[in-house]
Order: C-alpha cells, then sequence, then structure tokens
C-alpha cells in the first residue's frame, strides 16, 4: 500500500475512535457548554483552576501587579481569585505572545514522504528536544516508512507574504524511533544541518512537562502546523477547549486533517497536546456525515467530511508512555536530553531481553503446597515470611516492607507481586533476577487495622454521594491522631505549591476548618492527578501508626518477627512502610546492618513526619550506608519529595514517571531499571 494510502486509511480509523470518545463525553460536553451560556468563564473543578492559576504565577505568565490589583479591589475569595487570575492571561497578552509564538513556530516542520519519485506531505511534526521529533503514529508508524521520509523546516510565507527558503533534513530512525498507535505518537531522531549543528541548537525545541496545570477548560489553544501540506498556518486563540479525558482532550478550532501531528500550545506557549485528529459528524446510525448532511463515502474524499471538534492526546499521557519504553543507554539518554519537566530521567542500565521473574523448579512458589488453604492459614503467612538463610551469599539478606491498605492480603501473594516487579526491572537492568523464596516478607497488615477501625469501615459510595467538602473530614482519625492528620495534610499542600496568603490559601466554607482542609485535600488532588480519598486515606493511615504508641509498638514487633537478626540488609519500604522501616532501624539487632535503604513513594519529606519518627529528625542513620529514595511527581503520597532538601545525609533522589492510575504502586517503583539496580547490584556483589 502506498505511503500516503496508508496514512489516509490510519487517520480515518484514529478519527473513528475520537468519534467514538466524542460520543462518550456528550453529557460532559453539554455539561460545559450549560455553564459557558450561563457565563462561567471556565467551568472546570476548582482544583484545577487553582492549579491553573497558581502555574501562571509560579511562571509569570500574569503581570503580578495586576492580578494583586484585580483581587484586592473586589475582595474575591479564593476561587473567585483564581478564576480572575486566568481571566487576566486570557484577556491580557504581553507583547512577549507575539515573538515566543513566533520562536514556537520554528520548531514546527512539514513531515513530507517520498513515494515513486514525488515528495508528498503527510503530515507535521515538532522538535520536543535538539534532536528529536515528535509526530503521530498515523504519520510514522514504524521506522521503516520514517526512513522514507524528510522533514523541512521554516517551510513558510516571509513577513512580505512571499515564500520562503525552507531547511530539509533527514530522519534517522535507526539511531532513535518509538511509536504506539493506541496514543497515535512517534519520536523519532533528526539528522543535524549540513553545517554539523543540531536541529534544536537551529531552530529551538518545545520543552514539554509532565506537570498538571496548562490549561483548564474555557481557555483557548493555538495550533501551528501544514494542514493539508501547505506552508505554515496558524489557528490563534479562536477556539476553545471543552473535555479533559484521561489521555486526550478535545478543543475546538480551525484545524484540517493535514495537521496531523501538530503541537497544540496554551497561551503561555506550552505544548499541551499532540493534535491527532478531527472528530467527524454522524448519524443516529454512527455513518459518518458530508457537510450537506448526506452520508458519507470513500470516495467523497476527506474535505467532504463535517468535522465537529479536534482531539489532541495529552502531553503528561505521552510522556509516562515515553518514561515506560524500555531502552538502551544511548537512547533513553536521547529521551532524556527533553529536560527536567518531561519527568524522563536518563538510565545507565539496558535492558536485556529475557523474562526470568517466574519461580525457579522446586522452590516453594513452584509447587502447589504453597498456595494451598494451610498455608494461607498459617500463623506464618498471617506474620510475616522469612527467606532462605543461604540467599545472597547467606550473609546478606532482601527485606521488602509493604504499606498501608494490604489488611486481609495473603503475604505470599504479596511477596510474589514486589518480586515480578522487581524482576521485570531488574531485567531491564540486565541484572540477574531473584527468586521470590530468597526474600523475606514482613506482614503487619492485619495489624494497623485495629488502630484505624472506624475509619476503615466507611465506605466510599457513602463519601462519593456526600455533599462536596466531607471526603477530608469523613477520613479524618479520632483522637490525637486528628491533629497530625490535618498537618500531614496541610504540609502536603504547601509542598505541591498552594499558596499560603490568607485569602488565597485558606477559603474557610462558612467559617469552618473543615472547608481549609478540604480545600488543601482538593488542591493536593488536582496537583497529582490522584483520588482525594486515595490521599486521604493515606496520610490518616500514616497519622494513626505515628501518633497512637500501641498501633506502633504492635506493627514493629511484628515486623521484627519475621526480620534477619544479623548480617546486612537490603531494606525495600514503601509508602508507610519507609515511615515504618525508619523506626525499624532503631530497634534492629546490633548485629544488623543496612547495607542500602530504598524508600519508595515516602512521606518522610513532610515536617509533620520526620518530627515524629523515633531516629528523632530528618537526619540519615548512620548504620544506613546507603539510601537511594524513588518519587513520582504524581504520588501523592510522595508530595514531600525529593528527601534531599530536607534530610541530613547523603541520599540518592531517584525521580521517576509511573503510569498515571498507578504513580503510588510498588510495583510501578521497582520496574524502573535505575531503582532496580540499586538493589540488584548489593544483593548480586554478595
Amino acid at each position: 500500500m502506498a505511503v500516503t494510502d496508508r496514512m489516509r486509511a490510519e487517520g480515518l480509523r484514529q478519527a473513528e475512535a475520537a468519534a467514538e470518545r466524542y460520543r462518550r463525553t456528550s453529557a460532559q460536553r453539554d455539561n460545559v457548554e450549560r455553564q459557558l451560556d450561563a457565563g462561567v468563564e471556565f467551568p472546570d473543578s476548582p482544583g484545577a483552576i487553582a492549579v491553573r492559576a497558581a502555574r501562571l504565577l509560579d511562571r509569570q505568565a500574569v503581570p503580578t501587579a495586576a492580578a494583586v490589583e484585580s483581587i484586592r479591589e473586589d475582595h474575591l475569595t479564593a476561587p473567585a481569585a483564581y478564576e480572575r487570575i486566568i481571566g487576566i492571561s486570557k484577556e491580557l497578552q504581553a507583547w512577549s505572545f507575539l515573538p515566543r509564538g513566533a520562536r514556537a513556530a520554528r520548531t514546527v516542520a512539514r513531515v513530507s514522504a517520498r513515494e515513486n519519485g514525488r515528495e508528498i506531505p503527510i503530515g507535521t511534526g515538532f522538535l520536543v528536544s535538539p534532536r528529536l521529533l515528535m509526530t503521530n503514529h498515523h504519520v510514522l508508524p514504524d521506522a521503516t516508512s520514517a526512513q522514507q521520509c524528510l522533514v523541512e523546516f521554516d517551510a513558510q510565507v516571509t513577513i512580505d507574504n512571499t515564500p520562503g527558503v525552507s531547511t530539509r533534513l533527514e530522519l534517522d530512525p535507526g539511531a532513535f524511533f518509538v511509536a504506539d498507535k493506541r496514543l497515535d505518537v512517534a519520536v523519532v531522531l533528526v539528522r543535524p544541518t549540513e553545517d554539523g549543528r543540531q536541529p534544536g541548537d537551529v531552530f529551538g525545541w518545545n520543552r514539554l512537562s509532565v506537570q498538571l496545570g496548562k490549561l483548564v477548560i474555557g481557555e483557548p489553544v493555538n495550533v501551528i502546523g501544514h494542514p493539508r501540506g501547505r506552508l505554515k498556518e496558524i489557528a490563534v486563540r479562536d477556539n476553545a477547549f471543552q473535555v479533559r479525558l484521561d489521555d486526550f482532550i478535545h478543543y475546538k478550532t480551525d484545524t484540517e486533517q493535514g495537521s496531523s501531528g501538530s503541537p497544540v500550545f496554551n497561551d503561555q506557549w506550552e505544548v499541551v497536546a499532540l493534535h491527532h485528529s478531527g472528530v467527524p459528524e454522524k448519524d443516529e446510525q454512527g455513518r459518518i456525515l458530508r457537510h450537506d448532511g448526506k452520508v458519507w463515502q470513500s470516495g467523497d474524499g476527506d474535505d467532504a467530511i463535517a468535522w465537529i471538534a479536534n482531539e489532541g492526546v495529552r502531553v503528561s499521557s505521552l510522556l509516562k508512555h515515553l518514561a515506560t519504553v524500555p531502552l538502551d543507554p544511548a537512547r533513553r539518554a536521547l529521551l532524556a536530553e527533553m529536560g527536567l519537566e518531561s519527568g524522563l530521567q536518563e538510565t545507565a542500565p539496558a535492558p536485556v531481553p529475557q523474562s526470568a521473574s517466574a519461580p525457579t523448579a522446586g522452590s516453594p512458589e513452584a509447587t502447589p503446597a504453597a498456595a494451598s488453604g494451610a498455608a494461607r492459614e498459617s500463623t506464618v503467612a498471617r506474620v510475616g515470611l522469612r527467606a532462605r538463610e543461604t540467599a545472597f551469599g547467606g550473609n546478606r539478606h532482601l527485606v521488602f516492607l509493604h504499606g498501608r491498605s494490604q489488611q486481609g492480603k495473603v503475604p505470599e501473594d504479596l511477596r510474589r507481586d514486589w518480586s515480578a516487579g522487581l524482576n521485570h526491572g531488574l531485567t531491564r537492568a540486565g541484572l540477574t533476577p531473584i527468586d521470590p523464596a530468597d526474600v523475606w516478607f514482613p506482614f503487619y497488615g492485619d495489624t494497623l487495622v485495629p488502630g484505624v477501625p472506624h475509619q476503615e469501615a466507611v465506605p466510599r459510595p457513602y463519601v462519593e454521594m456526600t455533599a462536596a467538602g466531607l471526603v477530608a473530614e469523613a477520613c479524618a482519625p479520632a483522637g490525637p491522631a486528628r491533629g497530625t492528620y490535618e498537618q500531614l495534610i496541610a504540609d502536603a499542600a504547601a509542598n505541591a505549591g498552594m499558596p499560603r496568603d490568607d485569602e488565597l490559601a485558606t477559603e474557610r466554607f462558612g467559617g469552618s476548618v473543615v472547608g481549609a482542609l478540604q480545600r488543601q485535600l482538593s488542591w493536593l488532588a488536582a496537583k497529582t492527578d490522584v483520588d482525594e480519598w486515595v490521599i486521604a486515606t493515606s496520610l490518616r493511615d500514616v497519622a494513626a501508626y505515628l501518633d497512637d504508641p500501641e498501633v506502633r509498638d504492635a506493627v514493629l514487633d511484628a515486623v521484627l518477627a519475621s526480620v534477619p537478626t544479623s548480617g546486612e540488609l537490603v531494606l525495600v519500604t514503601h509508602s508507610l512502610g519507609t515511615v515504618v522501616g525508619m523506626d525499624l532501624i532503631t530497634r534492629l539487632a546490633a548485629e544488623v546492618d543496612i547495607a542500602v535503604l530504598v524508600t519508595a513513594g515516602s512521606p518522610l519529606g513532610l515536617d509533620a513526619v520526620y518530627r515524629r519518627l523515633l531516629v528523632g529528625g530528618p537526619k540519615r542513620p548512620e548504620r544506613v550506608a546507603r539510601w537511594v529514595n524513588a518519587w513520582c511527581p504524581t504520588d501523592a503520597v510522595a508530595i514531600g519529595c525529593p528527601l534531599g532538601r530536607s534530610w541530613k545525609g547523603e541520599l540518592t533522589d531517584l525521580a521517576v514517571a509511573n503510569a498515571r492510575d498507578r504513580a503510588h504502586h510498588i510495583e510501578e517503583y521497582l520496574t524502573h531499571p535505575e531503582v532496580a539496580a540499586a538493589i540488584g547490584n548489593i544483593i548480586g556483589a554478595a
């Protein structure tokens, strides 16, 4: 099939998928339209609006003097103040808007395919690092197709409306090419210019950010591309962001099908999405319609389709996907050139094409008895699992210490899950996988629950059915832990960038503290894109552990019952387990040393946590030879990270990009090769 025919067929498939997503979100879109008609300028959630306003102020996208005067004049409440700040950014553009837009436009190129001796424009691409260009999968589906294509920068008219001189560059998919069909994205390396300079050094490049707060519903977007292969064009500001999905956004703007692969910008010229398809209008039978209302036929051509909206792929989803792609060190380093805000940290280990996470023959995990009902009900299963004493040389031991919400689970199953995640990461790092039978797995999940019985009994549907503002209160512990819980939420919100100004920071619903607490929780949820219930229950259990001596002693006793009493430990902890682990270090036998401490998804960066630890403050324990802390910027429990800014003593902070819906999962953390290598390099050296 010819390149253009293949691209057209794949483009229509993407359009069909976009139309289905558009159909499923019709109620959400109708609600937005009703609010806009009623005069609501930004019909988005309060948390999203607050985070957006904070980002605008942080990046000086709104003149501070104008924002202060506008808010002060009318004595606005916090939500109204946030909306006013966004409104200023929408209505009042600084002089720099135009030159910054011109600078962004230079990063955009026309993609053309060589076919039968001709060069046929097939889409748009844009630089996302000094050497990498991003476009759609349906434009460049594979390395072979990319090898037949070239890109043209500055393919545009001059200030006098005459065609300018473009720069043609070749692609090098052999050096780097990554594509994903579901997200409709492709990233490919662009060869240097004739004088040896990297493309980004000549035309600039867009610094993508995994952080939230780049756009709210009701704000305009700007699209720069090559519609139908024409010279560069800009659809600027006469548009509207309508609906936000997990991985996509819908917006109205004057783009055409040939704009596939164009960057979608906000008014600060930050890329918010990768444009990939129009949304075709359909009849009740699901058939695509033409402009004249008749049913579209394949022979009519794409020009005849009635396009009613556009769809782009969210930048945060693209970056999180790229972070999961297994690459060798050289290619991973190329991704790392996208910058710190991308969340794509450079990693040295190379992936190994093998899968060795299955249990070895003859191990307890390989026998039916390991999963028997008797084993599940045994005292060992309820308290914790010991490891084979001869593992890792006999003097070195690998210990996994779990977090909260594990009550009622089978420790053996948890040990396998953790081991599987670690083996995934070890395989990617080119290191030897482990046998789950060699892992110590203390279990305290059933011990923690009595300390927070009434909170665990609150069913989630109850909270979902209550009025807004009750999630924080419904999850609050009773007794002394209540104060710690409130402080944990306040500390986390402050670390997440929540303003501390009187009106801007502490909106009080009817003057109650409940309103302030809920608002802090809502800020955290919007900032991290994590459910409020998950954040609240996580911090509640941390508070219960820290403020109830009986709960703390019971948990530590349960852990001490199934950890080694001598030798070197490789202690891998997660979530609340990082807090328990730090206390555990003070109670281990004198014959035990910590070769490496790994903390993942940890709340240890919160002031309310480290001031209550048995170690006596934020200082690395002397018996810990090495400390590695893994954290994800969208993990609400790790919001106090990196730990290096609050803890004394040497430690290594590793920022990783976890999947959006698994930002706090330990298995997700362990699959990162740099995290797994911190463990594998120690246990492998025994």
